[in-house]
């Protein structure tokens, strides 16, 4: 029996759902399912859930170690929606102290960039995964400013202008790159980081909008120039002895659909959408499993997580509301 997409996705929604969480990863969840059909109740549950488990500091969703710093506000945005909609103070507070976290208390550059971590292995550090994080969740709490900062604060010490990439760690400890690959989930990290903020600037807001829509489109023409003929691309992107992995496939095809839904993008980077979209279902498993992409809980190696199954169908919510698929 021949399934549609949209019980595809809901099989991929079920497997996520299913997978072990942690902080980014309730995140992720939230926001496909949110893009995808709503502000429903199982979004409010998964803001529920992570604002239950909060630090005293602000931090939501915490589990076990309270290491990482930006992590903990990819789910922000989701819980800013949650609180307007249902007028529950406690979200409301809870999306508060976090935003007075990442403003006030969280660890950061000299020139006021966060770290990812604040644990002692990773002092000091950027990681390029931040741009998903933080600067959506600053943006929909109203500081547009804190948001713009950190998002050109990450490319100043990760991006590099000749390759159109940004590198995976930035060790200001040290003064060097922690890790210095382009790593293809982080720049799709970024991609998608990016694409979100645009959608929620307007007009008071025209020229930074301009600029990320500048930068998205460069770092898109930096990372296409590497995707292989079936579709898929490699886990760093300009090295072919990596894995091949599907999610940074998935992450692009998002961001494209959206950037030429709004009118900023070109039409002309569909076909590379479509073909990233195309590889990605034939990565589906019975299970609804999305296989082969940078996989828990090292993200060393192919297999499953949480991010893999959410860019799913966030690509999917945005190919829907592109091509008015039913």
């Amino acid at each position: 029996m021949v399934q549609t997409k949209s019980e595809i996705v809901q099989k991929v929604k079920s497997a996520m759902l299913c997978i072990q969480r942690f902080q980014w990863e309730q995140g992720c969840a939230a926001q496909a399912i949110y893009e995808y059909e709503g502000l429903t109740d199982e979004v409010l549950r998964l803001c529920e859930a992570a604002v239950m488990r909060s630090s005293e500091d602000g931090r939501v969703g915490v589990m076990e170690k309270n290491e990482a710093v930006d992590d903990p506000a990819a789910i922000g945005e989701t819980i800013v929606l949650a609180a307007a909609a249902t007028k529950q103070p406690h979200l409301s507070i809870a999306a508060t102290k976090l935003y007075e976290y990442l403003k006030y208390k969280a660890p950061k550059t000299s020139d006021g960039i966060l770290h990812h971590f604040d644990g002692d292995w990773a002092k000091g550090q950027i990681w390029v995964d931040a741009n998903y994080m933080a600067p959506p969740f600053l943006c929909s709490y109203g500081d547009v400013e804190e948001a713009m900062k950190q998002l050109r604060g990450y490319r100043k010490y990760l991006y590099h202008e000749e390759k159109q990439l940004l590198s995976h760690i930035w060790d200001d400890k040290n003064k060097c790159f922690g890790r210095a690959d382009f790593w293809g989930v982080g720049n799709g990290w970024t991609a998608a980081g990016l694409t979100r903020v645009i959608a929620m600037l307007g007009e008071a807001h025209h020229e930074d909008k301009q600029y990320l829509i500048t930068y998205l489109t460069d770092l898109l023409e930096g990372c296409l120039r590497y995707q292989r003929e079936d579709g898929f691309f490699h886990d760093v992107l300009d090295n072919p002895d990596s894995f091949v992995e599907t999610n940074v496939g998935q992450m692009l095809a998002y961001s494209i659909y959206r950037g030429v839904k709004a009118g900023y993008l070109s039409v002309d980077y569909l076909s590379y959408a479509d073909k990233a979209r195309a590889a990605a279902y034939s990565k589906v498993d019975e299970y609804g499993f999305v296989r082969g992409v940078c996989s828990m809980p090292m993200f060393n190696a192919p297999g499953v997580a949480t991010e893999g199954q959410a860019f799913f169908i966030l690509m999917e919510a945005a190919a829907r509301d592109l091509y008015e698929l039913v």
